[in-house]
Parts: C-alpha cells; structure tokens; sequence
C-alpha cells in the first residue's frame, strides 16, 4: 500500500476547508448593501445572513470532529467540502431573505464536517512541537488572511455585474475552488485511522443545537422587534439548556454512553483558559469586519469595491506580524500576544478618536493597518495556545470544542456587537460605530485578562509542561492515529 509522505503538501490542501469557510463569513460584510436590495432583507435578516450560516456552523463542529475520528478524517473533508460548494450555489440562486438564511445554514453545517479535520490532521501530521507550531501558525494565518480576502471579494464582486447579479457571485465562486479541493484530496490526501467503536450522541447534537439556537436567534431578531418578552424568555431558556447538556454529557461519560463532548477535557486549565481568549478574541475579529465595512460604505460614503481594497494594506500586515510572531514566540512566548492585544487596543482607541466623515483614504488605511498588524500577532497563535495540552489521541473532540468556540464566538459577535451598532444606528453612522468600538475595546481587555492568567508554556514541549503530567485527566494511554493508504 502506497503512503503519501508530504505531509506539508497535505497541509495545504486540508487549509482549502478553512480558507472558504472563512471566507464565506466575510464575504458577505462588504456586499451587505447589495444582498439587502437584492432580496428585501430587514437589518435583523441581513444579521442572520451571518450569524445564521455561523449557528450551523457552531452547532454541528463537535459532531464533526466526531465524524472523522468515526468514518476517517479523508473521508468527512471531502463530502463536507463537496456539500459546502452545493450548498454555496444554492445561496447563490436565492430569492428571498428566508431562502437565502436557511441555504446559509446549511452551509455551514457542511462547513463544520469539513473544518475539524483540518486541524485534526495537524495534531497527526506534525508530532514535532516545532513542525506543529509552524503548522498552526499557517492555520491561523490562513483564518486571518482569508477574512480580508472575503472582504476584498465582496467587495470587487458586488461591484462586478455580469449576466446575474454581483451578489451572487460572491457564493458561486466556491463553485471552481470547491472542484480543484475535491480532486486534489481524493488524489493526494491519506486516509487516517478509524475509531468506529465510537457511537454517535444523536440527542447530545440536538440538545446543542437547541441551546445555540435560543441564545443566537433571540440576540439577533428580539433587538428589531423591540426585546418582546419571548426573546428574553429565550436567552433565558438557553442557560439552562446548557447545563442540562454539560449534565448530560457528564452522566453519558460515568456511564461509557460515548457523550458528544468528553468534558474531562474542561479539567485542563490552560484549555480552558486558552478557550475564552478564543471566544473573545473572535468577537472582536469578526464584529470589527462587519461594523467596519457597513461604517465604511454606508457612514463614510465609498464604495463596495473602495472597501474591500481598504483591506488589502491590513491584510498583508497581517501575514508580516504572524510570520514575525511565529519566529518569535517560541522565545517571548504570550509577550507577543499581549503585545499583539496593546496594538489592537491602539487601533480601536485611534479610530474612536479620529475616524469621520471626510477623513482621508491613506488615514483609513493606516489605521486598518494598525489592526491588521496587532491581530497578525494575536490570532494565528491562539489555537496552539488552547489545544497545548492535548493529547493525540482527543485530537477530533478537541478541534471540534475549539472549533466550537470560535464559531459561536463570531456568531456571538455579530449578534452582540453587530446588535450594538445596529442600535444606534438611528443616531446616525457615527454614533453606531463608536458604541461598536467601544464594545470591541472590552473585548480586547477580556483576551489581554486571559493571556496573563495563561502560563506562559508555548515554547516548551508538552512533555517540558508539567500540566501534561500523570496528573492530566486526559493522559491515558491510547494508540495513535496512523496513516493508511489512499489506494
């Protein structure tokens, strides 16, 4: 049997799930105007166009994982990236706001297949501690330059109309990138080795989805309508559907029941720490992208194309400070981040003061700039940080809490700070991204509180680390995951 051992070559080609489901959310912010006319969407439908594609997203990422540790990691990628280009042209022929909400949720279900195996073959691939911090890296550089790609192309789409509306290319463009990915994992990606003694929990998937649901629809559609009280019964609801889950899962894991999530993997500390940084840390990227993009077109006056190019200067400061923060971060260890987190609260603070009408373009984009800069030095290394001290063979449960995470958190920041500056939206543009800034710099304090509390252990090898000692509750003895032929 025939073993591929390229294993970077593998790499770049599993990135392709996260590129375009990355993309895929950002996309959209630029060409928000255009989707609003093209299907007579409300500011609360134009919320969900987002956050519903990250709900199907964030509901269906553990189950993910699972999957591949289930049926093999090769296997789930490629139909998860195959439904992900049908459902992207199934959005792309909408007709209305509910079509296009409920065609987006099914993309990102197909997105949370595909994404977990991504970065559970980096766990597999890479075993060196120094392979696999250059792995993530390039995951996280992967995540930050794509969201700038989607703001450039959905803005240069929107802009662009050929013989159907430029909206609508902005979901078929999947469609080229989605066939090349298709045939180069079925031609150079290895299968890895199935657990399918493992049990799928059907109820434990719907009680998350339930609980996500009551906490993201209610955040997004209760500001509209005015917080009647079934929005606010909702969010309430939600807590309590998430502690039966966590008891739930609990009583499945004392009773070898297979539950969803093997919540030993809460008693890691640094996990647990490393999680929130995560969750606040994609508040602040993703609502900043939408706040930015509608203040810039719809408050400042450019256009859609005009604004996706004013992300070009971030985004290749973006690659600079993570290619730096890589080199240097085995060294400084959290310094970098922390400094990456003082640059970010500079940014926001500087536009709070001096971002307005008429302001000049190179002033637009130095600023962006400063952001694209400190989030360089931020965002690549925080999945190293959360999943350090994991072990191997937990490596599909872990990519799909930490995937999770980061979905809800995007969800989370669209809802919450998109809601925010659509609030104050009737005092006028200014006075929506201001309040909006405002939330961002609570945000970045929360990820700075969050990275002093981490030990500071990301240049050491997990067995340097003496949280990965007998005493981890997740360091058993298990097998590793090995590669088998594609043939």
């Amino acid at each position: 049997m025939k073993q591929l051992t390229n294993k970077w070559l593998e790499l770049i080609i599993v990135l392709s799930a996260p590129l375009l489901s990355v993309i895929d959310v950002f996309i959209i912010n630029v060409a928000i105007p255009s989707i609003k006319k093209g299907v007579h969407a409300t500011n609360a439908q134009l919320q969900l166009v987002i956050a519903g594609y990250l709900l199907g997203y964030a509901a269906f990422l553990i189950t993910g994982g699972r999957a591949g540790d289930h049926f093999g990691r090769k296997k789930v990628f490629f139909w998860g990236m195959f439904f992900f280009t049908v459902t992207s042209c199934l959005c792309g022929l909408s007709m209305t706001a509910f079509q296009l909400n409920l065609t987006r949720f099914f993309q990102g279900l197909s997105a949370s297949f595909m994404v977990p195996q991504t970065i559970a073959f980096i766990q597999i691939l890479f075993t060196d501690t120094k392979e696999r911090a250059k792995a993530f890296g390039l995951f996280g550089i992967t995540l930050g330059v794509a969201a700038v790609i989607g703001q450039v192309l959905g803005g240069y789409l929107s802009d662009t109309h050929w013989v159907i509306e430029g909206w609508r290319l902005v979901f078929f463009i999947n469609l080229p990138i989605g066939m090349v990915t298709l045939w180069t994992t079925h031609t150079y990606v290895s299968e890895t080795q199935k657990h399918q003694s493992t049990a799928f929990d059907y109820t434990g998937i719907v009680i998350l989805t339930v609980a996500l649901f009551c906490l993201i629809y209610p955040l997004i559609q209760g500001r509209e309508a005015g917080w009647p009280v079934w929005s606010i019964g909702l969010i309430v609801l939600s807590f309590g559907i998430f502690v039966f889950f966590i008891y739930n899962q609990k009583y499945k894991l004392v009773h070898n029941k297979n539950p969803l999530i093997d919540v030993r993997l809460f008693q890691i500390k640094d996990f647990n720490i490393g999680l929130m940084a995560v969750l606040f840390h994609f508040m602040l990227h993703t609502a900043y992208l939408l706040l930015s993009a509608v203040y810039l077109q719809n408050g400042i006056g450019v256009s859609a194309l005009q604004c996706g190019l004013y992300f070009v200067a971030p985004g290749i400061l973006f690659v600079v400070s993570s290619i730096v923060a890589s080199k240097m971060i085995i060294r400084f260890g959290k310094r970098v981040l922390q400094t990456g987190v003082g640059i970010l609260a500079l940014a926001f603070y500087l536009q709070l003061e001096f971002w307005k009408p008429g302001m000049s373009a190179w002033l637009i984009i130095g600023l962006t700039g400063v952001w694209g800069l400190g989030n360089g030095l931020v965002l690549p290394s925080l999945l190293n940080i959360a999943l350090k001290n994991v072990p191997t063979h937990y490596a599909g449960a872990a990519a799909g809490v930490y995937s999770t995470f980061q979905q809800t958190a995007s969800a989370l920041g669209i809802s919450i700070l998109g809601g925010i500056f659509f609030y104050f939206s009737k005092d006028g543009w200014q006075a929506a991204y201001h309040a909006g800034l405002l939330g961002l710099l609570v945000c970045v304090a929360l990820v700075g509180l969050m990275l002093y509390l981490l030990p500071d252990t990301i240049g050491q090898s997990q067995s340097e680390n003496p949280s990965s000692s007998n005493t981890n509750p997740l360091a058993i003895s298990k097998p590793k995951d090995q590669f088998i032929s594609a043939d």
